[in-house]
Parts: C-alpha cells; structure tokens; sequence
C-alpha cells in the first residue's frame, strides 16, 4: 500500500503526520529524548496499517478532533496506567493526570495517548493536552449500525459499536504518529524505542525495598534494617519518608538535624551494611525552603498547600533544585527519590493541584503543566545521577507519554490488589512500569498474596510509611513472606537481563498477554501476565486456593518441581498459601543467584544455578556489567552465552561462554538444573 503525501515516514514502521498547527510544547518535546535510530532500524519494516487516506483531523473552535479507522473486533489497548480494564474498545476516556483513577473514566495516574490495536498497530497523539478518545465509543449519522429497540430487543447496547477512534483535544492542531506491526509486541517496540529506548536500572535497585514510617529518627531507620539482617530477610533499598525534612508539606528538600543530624554519616552506615537510601519528596516548594526565594520568580501563579509551583521547563529555575540537590543529597551518598504528589486530586473531599487556567513564566498554562509535570521532574532528578555516571531507579506518581527512558517506577494510592495486577498488565502497553507494592493487609493470607506480586513487579516494595508494617507482621507466615523475598533476589541475573533488553530492543521486562508473539485465548487475560521473555506469573488473590489459567501455545512447566501443563487453553492450578503459580516455557533457561542478604556489587562471586525446562534445546544470553556506572552505554558489558543441546537419546547438557570481563560479577560455580 502507498502512504498518503501527508504522512511521513520517520523509521521502518513508523510514520507521522501533522494536522493542523500543533502547539510547539508536547510531551515529546518537554523529554527531547532521542529515538534509538539503530534499535528500530533492526526490526522489520512494516506496511502502513490502515487505508492512510482514512485518517482525518480538523480544527474548528480552538478544537482539534482527529479520527482514526478501527478493524471490526479489535481489541484496543492502552491509553495509560489504567487500573479497571484492559481492552479499551467501546469506552469514552478522558485522559487527565489525576490522582483517583478509580471512577472509570480514563483519568489517572498516567494517561498516554497512545493505543494498540490487538491486530498490531499504535497511534501516538503528541500533546501536553487532556485528550478524550472516544474507542470505536462514537457513532457519526453516515455510519450504517444496528438499531435494535431496548424494550423488546435483548441484543440492544447502551453504547452501540463503532468502528471509529475519534480524539479530541483543546489545540489548533496535533502531530500523530502511526506504528506499524505486524504484532503487538512490535508496535509497542517501536514506540518504546522511538521514545528513547527503554532503561537500565543498576542492579542493586532489583532487590527488595523497604520504606520506614514517616518521621523516623536516623536510629529508627537503623534499627529496622538491622533487623532485616538479624532475621534473615533479604533488602537493598531503604527508602524514608516524609519527616526527614525541616518541613514535608510543603517541601523544604533539607534534612532535619533533629532526627537526622549527620546525614552523609547515617547513608554511609547503611552502605556499609549493604543498603542504599532513597528520599521522598514532593514539587511544592516550603516558604522554609533556602531554594524558595530564587524559585519564587520562576513559578507559577498559584501555590499548591501554600508552597511554590516551579516552572521547571526553565533552565535556570531546574539549576537552582539540581544545585540544593547535588548537595545536601547526593553529596550525603542518596541513591534516588520518590517523587510524591506530582498527580494533582479532584476528589469531593478536597483537592491538590494549580488550576488549568493557572499561568507560567514559561507561557504555558495549567493544563499543560500538569500533563507534563510528573515527567519533567523524573527527567530533572534522573539527570542529576547521570551527571555522576550513576544508575538510579525511584517511584513517581505521575507520568506521562515517552516514559520509556526515564528510571521511574509508577505507585498509587489505591489497594485492591487485582487493579494492582491489571495495572501492571497495562502498563506495559505504553511504556510504563507499576510498582505493585504491599502496605498492609487484613489477614495473614491477603499479606502473603500481596507480597508475592510485589515480589515479582518490576519494584519490588514494602511501603510502610503509615502501616509501621514488616515482612515479619504475621508470625505465622513468616516462611512464606521469607520465601517471596527470596525469590525476588534469586531472579535478579533474569531480571537485570530483561531490562537490558527494554534498554536495547523496546520490550518490556514486564507485559500483558497480549504481547506475546502468539497469547492465543490468553490475549485479553487481565490477571496474569509475562515476567521476562519467559516467565508467566499467575496470582493468587485472598480466597483463592486454586485458579484457572490461560495458556499460549507450546508446553509449560511449573517453575519449582517442572510439572508440564499443556498450552494452547485454560488450565486450572492449586497451590498452597506459600506458593504462586510461576510457569517457564519450554525450552527456557532460567539463571538464578542464591538468597543473598542483599543483591551484589562489581566483582563480587556468585554462584549461578541455571534452570532448563523441558525435553527440547534452549539458548539463553544472560547480560552483565558493573551494575552502577554509565559505562554500558560505552560498550562495558558482555552477554554470557548459556546454551543446553539435547543427544539423541535425550540426555541435556548444558553449555556456558562467559565472554571477556567488563567489571561486573564473577559467577562461579556455575551448576545445571534439568526440568520437565
């Protein structure tokens, strides 16, 4: 098919489009982040996806409405950090950066315009504006539909099926890009590499997380990781709250000295002991703050709990944060940040944020800045380590389209625990990442269940700044909690791995079904999902002692004792409280460290135990690199080659290339373990 005049092509499979005259401020342009050319010129080309001709946009009333085709029973996908469905076809969503995303409207934590198409294609509206995408939810008087009537037809639907995604947006026009497949998984590649590539986290950030209730002294803090130590459970990060600060809300960003009076002495005994410390802070500047009379000429007209909004698209007022940061922060030895409160609220019981009509010195408005605010401090706090040659991966609250590149997990305020897993399902349809972590519980069954996804989310996290909350809470499944945390630690080789490859190729370290190569009837399964290239997690929620699970094709083994289960359908799988259902491809190689205290450093000696699952070969390439520094980016790392080849009369053996040392761990012994 030949494309259209009007549509650019940019890279193999993926084209643009401009509609009218779009705003010269986008998402994309506050990020400035550059596609990796090289990346996406790996992956095949694709056609155009849809008739070109099809697609049309006009502006009128200070309104851009842009209009898109959709095949007939399609899925679609997307559209952000969405907690209540997956399949977004039939729904009206208003994409606003909101903090209570409960209410099924589409508001939310993250909301990118940005959608996939279950036959593998994507469109991107680059904007810094609230979006409303009616999905195939709009019907125009020229379309021919069904008009069954409701008092005598039970085929009758409140919303009646289109076949049409209509986007609406307050601007005089919009760039739109189309992503090509011919799978789903391609399309959201080449979007996540066209926004930059996805990160690499440094390797002590996969360990477990533990945040201290707010307004613990520096003794309190060292006395809880001490006690992780002397109880045996495994943790990296220790992440503080507010309360560390002369002033919380709004922020100061400087440490009390009555709770904390030798700050770089506190981190450096944390270290010592094998923890890294990250901060938690907001955007609203204290009138306390040292930094609030240089910041106050360069925010926004309105204050936020009486504290200052910056506009940190300038240059000058981001220098004076770095500047306060670099030193009362980085210089004390802080690993990273949790960046609260950057989502605004509209909640009936009050709420937090500047207004949509609130002005900027940069000349943007209230709408724009909020859209965007979550992802300029992520970008603003992540360029502080790079300057350092340091990694650094922290919690956000908000985000936004482009994500992709930027070392932040996403968090909310909400509990249930299916939207938690929904949440992480969907996120990785744009270029996102769910911290699904564990707070409290109301019996020791639910506390157990919560752990084991929190343990196998991209951060894994006990956040216990109200609950006072430890692994060890519920004596009687302390074995169990132990087990989960375990767990995590032993995947660390498997998931550094997958985030190189986030980082390299675009795919996600954690995924829907639907971006499997071939899901099946699994495609639309919204409480399961792929950990890795491949490991499927199927959780069990408070109540469950068994639970139906859908299947690709090809066969699958359990991940502890190697029972096969045949795929292609829906298999049932009980297992105890201490157990989550966790399946391995045939096929796959599964490298795995032992339960250390907490996740090695450059040069340490670990041993690896190799898992192979199944009687078929399998190849696998296991990444490594100093797991701090930027020096991957300048070809310090290697990939250990861990092959199984199977004789003719069915004997496996396995194979290791360890390649040429680059700084990273030393992993000796090496031992096989034979599956299925």
């Amino acid at each position: 098919m030949e494309v259209g005049p009007r549509w650019n092509k940019v890279a193999p499979g993926i084209w643009s489009r401009v509609f009218g005259a779009p705003e010269t401020f986008t998402a994309r342009s506050a990020l400035k982040a550059a596609p990796r050319w090289e990346a996406l010129g790996e992956i095949p080309d694709a056609p155009f996806p849809f008739d070109p001709a099809a697609a049309s946009g006009e502006v009128r009333g200070g309104r851009t409405v842009l209009r898109f085709p959709l095949r007939p029973n399609t899925p679609v996908f997307g559209l952000g950090l969405q907690f209540l469905r997956l399949d977004q076809r039939g729904r009206t969503r208003y994409l606003r950066v909101n903090s209570d995303p409960v209410q099924d409207t589409g508001e939310t934590h993250a909301p990118v315009p940005f959608y996939v198409g279950g036959d593998g294609h994507a469109v991107l509206i680059d904007t810094a504006r609230i979006v409303t995408i009616h999905v195939a939810s709009v019907v125009r008087r020229k379309e021919a539909v069904p008009t069954p009537d409701r008092t005598t037809d039970p085929a009758w639907q409140e919303t009646p099926p289109g076949s049409w995604v209509e986007a609406v947006l307050a601007a005089p026009g919009a760039e739109v890009f189309v992503f090509g497949g011919p799978t789903v998984r391609d399309a959201v590649r080449r979007y996540n590499l066209f926004s930059g590539g996805g990160f690499l986290p440094p390797r002590w950030s996969l360990g477990f997380w533990h945040r201290t209730p707010t307004r613990y002294s520096a003794a309190e803090v060292e006395a809880e990781a001490a006690e992780y130590r002397r109880r045996g459970f495994p943790c990296d990060v220790i992440g503080l709250e507010p309360g560390w600060h002369t002033a919380a809300y709004p922020c100061s960003y400087e440490w009390s000295r009555e709770r904390f009076p030798d700050p770089a002495g506190f981190v450096h005994r944390l270290a010592e002991a094998g923890f890294t410390v990250n901060l938690w802070e907001h955007a609203w500047v204290s009138p306390k703050a040292e930094v609030h009379g240089p910041l106050a000429p360069l925010s926004g007209s309105h204050t936020v709990w009486g504290g200052l909004a910056p506009d940190y698209t300038l240059p000058e007022a981001r220098k004076i944060l770095e500047n306060q940061h670099e030193r009362a922060h980085l210089a004390a030895g802080v690993a990273g940040y949790k960046l609260d409160e950057c989502d605004g609220s509209e909640l009936t019981s009050g709420s937090w944020m500047f207004p949509a009509h609130a002005t900027f010195p940069s000349g943007l408005d209230g709408e724009q800045m909020r859209q965007v605010y979550g992802l300029i401090l992520q970008q603003l706090t992540a360029g502080l380590f790079r300057r350092r040659d340091r990694r650094t991966f922290g919690l956000v609250r908000a985000s936004g389209a482009g994500a992709a590149p930027l070392p932040y997990a996403l968090y909310t305020d909400l509990y249930d625990h299916r939207q938690y897993v929904r949440a992480l399902c969907n996120a990785g349809f744009a270029g996102l990442l769910f911290a699904a972590e564990v707070r409290g519980a109301s019996s020791p069954e639910e506390w157990v269940r919560r752990v084991q996804v929190a343990s196998l989310s991209p951060l894994a996290q006990l956040d216990a700044w109200s609950s006072g909350t430890k692994p060890w809470t519920f004596p009687e499944v302390e074995t169990a909690v132990r087990r989960a945390l375990e767990l995590r630690v032993r995947l660390v080789p498997y998931l550094y791995t997958a985030f190189a490859r986030y980082q390299r190729d675009g795919t996600p370290p954690v995924r829907p079904m639907a971006l499997e190569e071939d899901p099946g009837e699994a495609r639309l399964a919204d409480d399961q999902y792929m950990l890795g290239q491949d490991l499927l997690v199927a959780p069990l929620f408070a109540g469950q002692t068994e639970r139906k699970v859908l299947l690709p094709p090809g066969n699958w083994y359990d991940f502890e004792t190697g029972e096969l289960l045949e795929g292609g359908g829906a298999a049932v799988l009980a297992r105890p409280l201490e157990s989550i259902p966790l399946l391995v491809r045939e096929g796959a190689i599964v490298p795995l460290m032992p339960p250390l205290p907490h996740t090695p450093r450059a040069g340490e000696t670990v041993a690896l135990e190799v898992r192979h699952y199944g009687p078929r070969p399998g190849r696998y390439r296991l990444y490594d690199d100093d797991g701090e520094t930027l020096a991957f980016e300048h070809g310090a790392f290697r990939w250990i080659d861990l092959a199984v080849d199977i004789s003719q009369d069915g004997v496996r053996r396995g194979r290791v290339e360890m390649g040429p040392d680059v700084g990273g761990l030393v992993y000796d012994p090496v031992q096989w373990v034979f599956l299925g």
